[in-house]
């Protein structure tokens, strides 16, 4: 019964928003390029507490991106990633939107070589991977996958899944660390040549960054492992009323959906506010899409209101430099 309700509520409340409770990615991209320059001389001259993009290639990321309260709630829930009718379950179906809009983003860069693995030849990492449940269809899709996460025994649970599965054995591994140790150990050279700076042709965080304790952290430091023209690839929940309503009262208190204090509102960021953020830090959006769970059928589907959920996909704008090195563009 409260399934049903709800799903008609959030029905009815998205039918009611304006065309403000959306937007477009041309329309966010082209405020993002007129604010961009305003926005890289004001981080110049705020003070070290959080990073900021003016001299990239000669610091390091200096604010972690993990909450600690956030590794002890997902510690509790390490050994359930893959009950498909537990607390992850809307991770899992969430596979039917998110997989197809990695692969067809990454195909429309990359020419598929080969034959049934078109992801073959590729290098992605899986930031904040949980216990591998996105991590696994990428690998089979052909790509080597590198799943890293701060929670220790989420990472176990990974190993341990994935190596049920032959196919996966050369494609999927997992570390137990943060984005921002591994963006620091190439410029430390403490890692092998395979891993650290510029190393990666995507990077994937998938309802991950509302749970960070620094988004410019996390952003400066996608740049750096990214290849230029690498992607970045994530989903996440909007800063609005409708989110709080929907994905934390009618989500986590009403339906338990997903347990009580899984989100905290004041982590969430508009589609507006990360596509300025990531513009700031060296990324052109390509795209943002909405996404809209239905609790009764338990499916996602595409939607045109970006107000609750939304996949959002950029690329790490080349250097003049490298674009001159290379003008046959990418492979």
């Amino acid at each position: 019964m409260y399934a049903n309700t709800s799903s008609r509520l959030v029905l009815g409340l998205l039918s009611r928003q304006t065309t403000a409770g959306g937007r477009s990615a041309s329309s966010g991209t082209a405020v993002c390029k007129q604010r961009a320059l305003w926005l890289r001389e004001r981080a110049c001259l705020e003070t070290p507490r959080r990073v900021v993009t003016c001299h990239s290639r000669a610091r390091s990321a200096s604010q972690p991106t993990v909450d600690p309260d956030e590794v002890r709630r997902f510690q509790s829930l390490a050994g359930k990633w893959w009950d498909e009718r537990g607390e992850f379950a809307a991770l899992h179906a969430m596979n039917d939107l998110r997989v197809p809009f990695i692969r067809d983003n990454l195909l429309n860069v990359h020419v598929a070589r080969h034959p049934g693995k078109p992801l073959g030849g590729l290098r992605v990492l899986d930031v904040g991977c949980g216990g591998g449940l996105l991590t696994e269809p990428l690998g089979r899709l052909g790509a080597k996958v590198l799943g890293i996460d701060p929670v220790g025994d989420s990472i176990g649970t990974a190993q341990l899944h994935s190596s049920r599965d032959p196919d996966l054995r050369n494609r999927v591994c997992y570390r137990a660390c943060t984005l921002e140790e591994l963006s620091a150990e190439r410029e430390g050279g403490e890692e092998e040549e395979e891993e650290g700076a510029g190393q990666y042709d995507a990077i994937v965080a998938s309802e991950v960054v509302e749970h960070l304790a620094d988004l410019e952290t996390f952003a400066f430091c996608c740049n750096h492992v990214l290849k230029p023209g690498g992607s970045l690839f994530i989903t996440t929940i909007n800063k609005s009323n409708l989110s709080y309503a929907l994905g934390i009262v009618v989500a986590e208190q009403l339906l338990r959906i997903v347990p009580s204090g899984t989100h905290d509102w004041e982590k969430f960021i508009s589609p507006v506010e990360l596509e300025r953020l990531l513009e700031s830090n060296g990324f052109s959006v390509q795209s943002v899409r909405g996404m809209l769970y239905n609790p009764a059928s338990g499916a996602w589907s595409w939607t045109n209101s970006t107000a609750i959920n939304y996949a959002l996909h950029a690329v790490k704008v080349r250097d003049a430099e490298e674009s001159a090195s290379h003008p046959e563009g990418r492979s």
